[in-house]
C-alpha cells in the first residue's frame, strides 16, 4: 500500500520504519525542519515498561489536592476556558478507581514489554545507537512512608513477570554509585533491572535515516492544512506543500491528532499534558548517575546519557501553551542538585518544554478508525519513547492485516466508542 504517515516523531518514524519493514511505499509528512524536534526532542530518557501506569488511579484525586499545595510538586493546572480541557478531566477521574485502574495497566504493561523486546531486536538488526543504557531504573524512596506504600506496584509487577528488587540504603548505593554521598535523604527504593534508557531524539533522527535507505520519503516543512474527505475515508491532504494524496494514513500527529481528528468530525479524548526537562553538562562523571533515578517525592527523572544528566518532570494541564516558566526548572535543578550535588554544570544547561498526548486512562490509541483508510497510533502520554517500536510493529502487523504478537484490541478507538 501506499501509506502516508502524519507525524516525525518518534511515534511516526517508528511507524515508518516497520510499515516499510513489511513492504509498504511511505511517506512521512512533518511541519518542522527535521524528526523529532517537538514532543520527542528532550524527553527524560527512560525506556520503562515495569513503570508503565495510567496517570489515573486511586488516590490521585487527593494526591493532586497536595501537589498542587507543594513548591516543587509534580502537579500544575492553569485553568483555561477550554471545554476539551475540562471534558478530559471528568474522563480522567472517572478513571480513578481500582477497577479501571487494573484494566488499563493490563493493557499498558504488555505493550510497553513487547516494545522493549522490538527495540532490542531492531538494536541488533541495525547496530543503532542512541547513548543507549540497559542499566535499569531505580525509585528513590525518601520517606519510609513511600518505600511502605510499594505493595500494590509489587504486585502488578509479579503479576505481569517483571523483574524487580527492593533495595535499602545500600543498595541504592551499589546501584547508583554517587547517592552514597546523599545516603541521608533516602530510606530505599524500587529497581526495575530491566529497563533502559536513551536519547530519544538521537534514536528518532538515525532511524529516520534507516528509513530512507529502505525508501521511506520524508517531506519537512510540510504544514497539513485540511483533511478533505470522501465519504468514509480521506481523499486528500491540503498542505502548504500543495495536495497530498496516498492510500492510507496514520495519524501519529502526537497532542495535534485530537484537533485533526474533529476536523473529521471524529473525536477522540486526547489531550496535551506539559512536561519539562533540563539538560546538564556532566561535570563530574563520579558523581553523575549511572542510569535513570526517579525521584518519587517530586516525580523528576534522572536519566545519564552520555556526556549529560537529562532532568525531565512535571504534569502542567495548560492546554497548548509552550511558555517556559521558570518555577519548573527550580523545581529540577532542586531534584538533581539534591540528589547528585556536583555532578552536572548547572549554569550550562538548557531548558525545554513539550507536549505529551494523554489519553484520560492511559493506554495510548492503536488500531484502525471509523473511517476505512485512516489509522492510529497515538496518546502515549509520557510513555511514547517506552511504546514506541512496540506500537509502530503493531500498527505495521494490523495494517499489513496480520495478526499481532500481542492482543492489542483493547488498544483500538473501540473502547471509547461503547
Amino acid at each position: 500500500m501506499q501509506i502516508m504517515v502524519l507525524g516525525g516523531g518518534v511515534i511516526g518514524v517508528t511507524t515508518a520504519y516497520y510499515l516499510a519493514e513489511a513492504g509498504h511505499e511511505v511517506t512521512v509528512l512533518d511541519r518542522q525542519k527535521g524528526p523529532a524536534l517537538e514532543t520527542s526532542f528532550a524527553n527524560a530518557g527512560e525506556i520503562s515498561p515495569g513503570y508503565a501506569s495510567p496517570w489515573a488511579g486511586p488516590g490521585i484525586p487527593l494526591k493532586a489536592i497536595k501537589w498542587l499545595l507543594m513548591k516543587h510538586g509534580p502537579l500544575v493546572v492553569r485553568p483555561a476556558f477550554d471545554p476539551h480541557m475540562w471534558t478530559w478531566l471528568v474522563k480522567m477521574l472517572r478513571n480513578c478507581t481500582a477497577e479501571r485502574y487494573a484494566i488499563n495497566k493490563s493493557r499498558m504493561v504488555p505493550l510497553a514489554e513487547y516494545s522493549r523486546d522490538t527495540l532490542k531486536a531492531l538494536r541488533e538488526a541495525t547496530g543503532i545507537t542512541y547513548d543507549e543504557r540497559t542499566q535499569g531504573t531505580l525509585q528513590l524512596f525518601r520517606t519510609q512512608k513511600q518505600l511502605d506504600g510499594t505493595g500494590g506496584d509489587v504486585e502488578v509487577l509479579k503479576k505481569y513477570g517483571v523483574p524487580y528488587e527492593i533495595l535499602d540504603q545500600d543498595g541504592c548505593i551499589a546501584a547508583e554509585p554517587a547517592l552514597a554521598g546523599v545516603r541521608e535523604k533516602f530510606v530505599g527504593g524500587l529497581r526495575l533491572p530491566h529497563d533502559e534508557t536513551g536519547d530519544c531524539k538521537m534514536f528518532t533522527e538515525k532511524l529516520a535515516e534507516l528509513c530512507v535507505a529502505r525508501g521511506v520519503k520524508f517531506e519537512y516543512d510540510t504544514t497539513i492544512w485540511r483533511v478533505l474527505r470522501s465519504r468514509n475515508r480521506i481523499a486528500n491532504l491540503s498542505t502548504s506543500k500543495g495536495f497530498k494524496a496516498s492510500e492510507a494514513y496514520v495519524m501519529a500527529l502526537g497532542s495535534y491528532s485530537a484537533g485533526f481528528m474533529r476536523r473529521m468530525k471524529r473525536s477522540i479524548p486526547v489531550y496535551p499534558v506539559k512536561g519539562y526537562s533540563i539538560t546538564v553538562p556532566i561535570k563530574d562523571a563520579t558523581l553523575a548517575p549511572v542510569s535513570t533515578v526517579m525521584d518519587e517525592t517530586y516525580k523528576v527523572a534522572i536519566t545519564r546519557l552520555g556526556d549529560r544528566i537529562r532532568v525531565g518532570g512535571t504534569a502542567e494541564i495548560s492546554g497548548f501553551d509552550l511558555r517556559l516558566h521558570e518555577s519548573r526548572r527550580r523545581t529540577l535543578e532542586h531534584s538533581v542538585g539534591d540528589l547528585f550535588p556536583g555532578a552536572g554544570a548547572m549554569r550550562e544547561a538548557t531548558f525545554w518544554c513539550g507536549l505529551r498526548p494523554m489519553t484520560p486512562d492511559g493506554p495510548p490509541l492503536i488500531g484502525r478508525t471509523e473511517l476505512s483508510n485512516l489509522f492510529l497510533n497515538t496518546g502515549h502520554g509520557t510513555l511514547g519513547w517506552t511504546m514506541a517500536c512496540g506500537s509502530a510493529k503493531v500498527l505495521a502487523d494490523i495494517m499489513s492485516n496480520k495478526v499481532p504478537d500481542i492482543d492489542a484490541r483493547a488498544l483500538a478507538q473501540e473502547r471509547y466508542l461503547k
